[in-house]
């Protein structure tokens, strides 16, 4: 691309100079404004419209580019190019985020963190979109909207009472694993350097025989583990509330550049009916004796974004962006994703998202995509917009050697998961009793508890009484601390 060149004055933005910048046209000295100020206009109507509807979930975050290097050969499982050989080098952008505040809210907010990673490899781009825990809340997206908006402003106040979030929980005990998480010690990473990534979802991979493994993806932070307590989260919330993205933007402009472990864990196709844990249920994971982590590459980050609304902003991640070799599951939350992320982009972003440099793939493409809003890369010129043609555009490969999904059973609605004191509370037992200390259970509990108090004793018993089949230590840890319960909420006509 050459080299623009620079304007050494101010125009407006079809290229007429501006003489003057500081004073509106009006009739005399003391009159009124003139409509004919058409530099004026310009400047207002674009101001106007400067901002775009902010993300529905993630609207806080920061990113930066970087690359991917091949350390060790998984081609046994997977034949997508940029694993192709040890050495190989992809270029990378990656965005971390909170996920129910504003785009104005700390990073320093309990809450989960999302870990969205962008590949731009030889063969098109692969978005892996994560968190930094390995599991959600739910498993069925049916229900993501209702609980996305417990933690959002609730409608009369537009307050955010965290009893409604409690509410919600207590009718949904599948999400106490992910509870545990947030409330725990990894609610509060202390900045994206100092915490792991999550694929989350189960994914595919398969090989060029066509043999298909089903997947998990681990980013394992080179930096170490590091958190806020809860009393400096909350501190720097008012004092420093974009510390994250001042953490990660100063650590790479000083050249320490933050890198991650990339590993996989491997389940052969044949293990995932008769497993203990169900494979695609986002709400668990997959015990490393089980299936331990192979190692894959190494991540780093080491170039700052030039423009944070140009690279962040416009950055669309979505889980149906993948390269011949990584594929999808029937995970649920997963399949849902695929159709919802790219749905966000076209309104967020409008229908020529993927024009948007960093979205762009570095390798070529060729679509019979015409048209709409922000067309800006010649539309085609005069080449055909249609399919099959004899007038020399692109044509399908036809192929492909991606093994088929066996699909199978009647259109209904199902609950495929096994919903019994087990299913809910055996992986939550698990995290209580092995992954947990004295100290951490107690920071949990009080955590837990601070976030309760403006919950009445009818939401509070809900959740006592899932934290007792965790451990009846949990429940007495959490209520022992518990004050004067609020009053019921009064439902507003």
């Amino acid at each position: 691309m050459s080299q623009e060149k620079k304007c050494p004055f101010q125009t407006q933005q079809f290229g007429r100079p501006v003489d003057n910048n500081q004073h509106s046209q009006t009739a005399g000295p003391r009159g009124p404004m003139l409509m004919q100020d058409v530099h004026l206009v310009e400047k207002m109507a674009h101001f106007n419209r400067e901002r775009i509807p902010e993300r529905v979930v993630h609207a806080k975050g920061y990113g930066a580019f970087g690359t991917f290097t091949v350390t060790n050969d998984i081609t046994e499982y997977c034949m997508a190019d940029l694993f192709s050989e040890v050495g190989k080098r992809t270029e990378t952008f990656a965005r971390f985020s909170t996920v129910g505040g504003e785009s104005g809210s700390a990073d320093t907010a309990r809450d989960p963190r999302g870990f969205s990673m962008k590949f731009y490899t030889d063969e098109g781009v692969w978005d892996l979109v994560g968190n930094n825990t390995p599991i959600f809340f739910i498993r069925d997206p049916l229900k993501f909207s209702d609980f996305i908006r417990t933690q959002k402003r609730e409608p009369q106040s537009h307050l955010k009472p965290h009893w409604r979030r409690w509410d919600f929980w207590g009718e949904v005990p599948e999400a106490l694993h992910q509870v545990m998480f947030l409330y725990g010690d990894r609610g509060t990473p202390k900045s994206a350097r100092f915490m792991n990534g999550y694929g989350s979802h189960t994914f595919s991979v398969y090989n060029r025989e066509g043999i298909r493994h089903w997947v998990k993806f681990h980013f394992k932070t080179e930096q170490g583990i590091e958190n806020f307590s809860a009393d400096e989260a909350i501190k720097l919330a008012g004092e420093a509330p974009d510390y994250s993205t001042r953490d990660l933007f100063d650590a790479i402009d000083a050249g320490d550049f933050p890198k991650w472990k990339m590993h996989i864990q491997v389940m052969p196709e044949s293990e995932a009916a008769g497993y203990k844990w169900h494979p695609f249920d986002l709400t668990k994971v997959w015990p490393h004796q089980d299936y331990p982590l192979i190692e894959v590459g190494t991540f780093e980050l080491n170039r700052n974004p030039s423009n944070y609304f140009q690279d962040v902003e416009q950055a669309a991640f979505e889980p149906g962006n993948l390269v011949e070799g990584i594929g999808l599951s029937p995970d649920r939350m997963l399949q849902n994703r695929v159709l919802s992320y790219p749905d966000a982009h076209r309104y967020r972003l409008g229908v020529n998202y993927h024009q948007i440099p960093v979205n762009q793939p570095q390798c070529p493409c060729e679509t019979y995509h015409r048209d709409g809003t922000m067309r800006v890369d010649g539309n085609g010129g005069g080449s055909v917009d249609y399919e099959p043609n004899k007038m020399g555009g692109p044509k399908e490969t036809g192929e492909s050697i991606e093994p088929p999904m066996p699909v199978h059973g009647d259109g209904d609605r199902y609950d495929e998961f096994e919903c019994d004191d087990q299913d809910y509370y055996g992986q939550p037992k698990i995290f209580w009793n092995n992954v947990l200390d004295a100290d951490a259970r107690e920071r949990l509990c009080i955590a837990i508890s601070n976030s309760m108090a403006d919950s009445p004793q009818s939401i509070r018993d809900k959740m006592l009484k899932q934290f007792a089949k965790v451990h009846p230590e949990f429940a007495a840890g959490v209520e022992s601390r518990l004050d004067t319960p609020a009053d019921e909420p009064l439902p507003v006509a």
